[in-house]
């Protein structure tokens, strides 16, 4: 019997699919992407979008922003000491910057935010961290940061090291304004002949679906910051397969799918993923099969610091739309979706 502090690593079906055909303009090449899951039918699915994208030349994906977070609290006297806060922090982002750098080789601080209630005051502290997810390592700056403060206001008292405006692991618009994680953007053109062959469906029966479902259905739900069929199941299985925190398909979860019909040209897909938190270093990167996945997937490799894991949140929104795009056409046909459910998950 093991003990009480002892770990076990629980067994959950792993399959590589693809290949995922990427075509720049930050990474070119075919991957055999690894995904854990126990929704089986998720892995044919992904690679049936693999399969068509790779047929129409490929998804082209960038990171625009990337950035982690942590927001403290400070307890002021009143509003006009919150206001007095705000003015000091503001104007000492320079010793803030040496500050932070003081207590990590890779944390950098990128931006300061505000928010008061009151006499409470909100600081999110957005920083870069390298190859890593950095949740940690923000920790680590902020509480840093935060001890910086407080010895120079002596007039205020200390609130929390999180004050929930970072945000965490929760629905939220701040992290899809301001940003948290990676954002990421992976599209691709796919003319309507391999729509047809590939995906049993039209450009113009695509399009209209996710107009309809993901947008309007979307709104109709309540949905915050989110306009897209299943992107947590992609999410959830890469996290999985590549050692990330699989809380953070909260807000990884949070984006936008976009489908036209483009004539001529066929279906423009793209996925959006603002919040994307991915790291290549860090809990979890040791594990045998993760270190494995990784190094397949090319993520292991010498490069400056960062950039592997941009590889990795490349290759993750690349995935994404390819599950993405086999669900939204499955379902513009009726009993496709519950069909290939029987067939695959229970054999009939």
């Amino acid at each position: 019997m093991k003990k009480a502090d002892e770990t076990a690593v629980a067994a959950i079906p792993l399959r590589r699919v693809g290949p995922v055909k990427l075509a720049g303009p930050e990474i070119e090449g075919e991957f055999q992407v690894p995904l854990a899951t126990y929704e089986t039918p998720l892995w044919p699915s992904v690679d049936r979008g693999a399969r068509v994208t790779a047929q129409a030349g490929g998804i082209r994906a960038l990171v625009l922003d990337e950035r982690m977070t942590r927001s403290v609290l400070v307890v002021a006297p009143g509003v006009q000491g919150a206001q007095a806060l705000v003015k000091f922090v503001d104007g000492h982002r320079a010793d803030l910057e040496q500050a932070a750098t003081a207590t990590s080789r890779f944390a950098r601080l990128k931006d300061i935010h505000f928010e008061v209630v009151g006499h409470l005051v909100y600081i999110r502290f957005e920083f870069t961290t390298g190859d890593a997810a950095g949740h940690n390592m923000v920790t680590r700056a902020a509480d840093a940061l935060l001890a910086w403060i407080l010895e120079r206001r002596p007039e205020c008292a200390y609130g929390s090291i999180s004050g929930n405006y970072c945000c965490d692991k929760k629905a939220s618009a701040v992290n899809g304004i301001l940003g948290r994680g990676k954002y990421t953007v992976a599209e691709a053109l796919i003319p309507s002949r391999l729509v047809a062959r590939y995906l049993h469906s039209t450009p113009e029966k695509i399009a209209t679906l996710n107009l309809r479902k993901n947008w309007v259905g979307t709104t109709l739900a309540g949905g915050l910051r989110s306009a897209n069929a299943h992107f947590a199941n992609m999410l959830l299985a890469f996290y999985l397969a590549t050692g990330q925190d699989a809380a953070n398909i909260v807000e990884g979860s949070q984006g936008f799918t976009l489908a036209e019909a483009r004539g001529e040209d066929g279906l423009y897909f793209s996925v959006t993923l603002p919040n994307l938190i991915v790291g290549t270093v860090g809990n979890g990167k040791d594990l045998p099969f993760v270190a494995e996945n990784l190094r397949a997937l090319g993520c292991l490799e010498k490069r400056a610091p960062g950039e592997n894991a941009r590889r990795l949140a490349l290759l993750c929104a690349a995935t994404v739309l390819c599950g993405e795009l086999s669900l939204l056409a499955a379902q513009t046909n009726p009993g496709e979706l519950m069909a290939a459910h029987l067939r695959l998950e229970r054999g009939k």
